[in-house]
């Protein structure tokens, strides 16, 4: 069971930026995809972005693409969300998840990311006009 622990939320300006942080622990990091969600005060939770287990493909919602960097550093078993020209719209808690797939190879973009079914407890990201 992996358990996945989020953090580097807070208030920033529009324009300004932040960097996420997952650590996971409970399994071989290294050996699964990972990915970002949020949720916004009365919308459901959609993807931000993905990578893979050797963080060789990344994959990025449309919306944020061209602000947000997916990463992962698998000797610290930590996955990144680097975000950048941060807008109001970008407000939302922001979860961790983890694949359940060892060794995926496929495309998030083409096969879903209903597989990233392991969450983290979330961190709140605000962006102010």
């Amino acid at each position: 069971q992996v358990q996945l622990v989020e953090s580097g939320g807070g208030l920033v300006q529009a324009g300004g930026s932040l960097r996420l942080s997952c650590a996971a622990s409970g399994r071989t990091f290294s050996m699964y995809g990972m990915g970002w969600f949020r949720q916004a005060p009365g919308k459901e939770r959609e993807f931000v972005a993905a990578i893979s287990w050797s963080g060789g493909s990344t994959y990025y919602a449309d919306s944020v693409k061209g602000r947000f960097t997916i990463s992962r550093d698998n000797a610290k078993n930590t996955v990144y969300l680097q975000m950048n020209s941060l807008k109001p719209e970008d407000t939302a808690v922001y979860y961790c998840a983890a694949d359940h797939r060892a060794y995926y190879s496929g495309s998030y973009y083409t096969e879903g990311t209903a597989s990233l079914g392991s969450w983290g407890q979330g961190t709140q990201v605000t962006v102010s006009s």
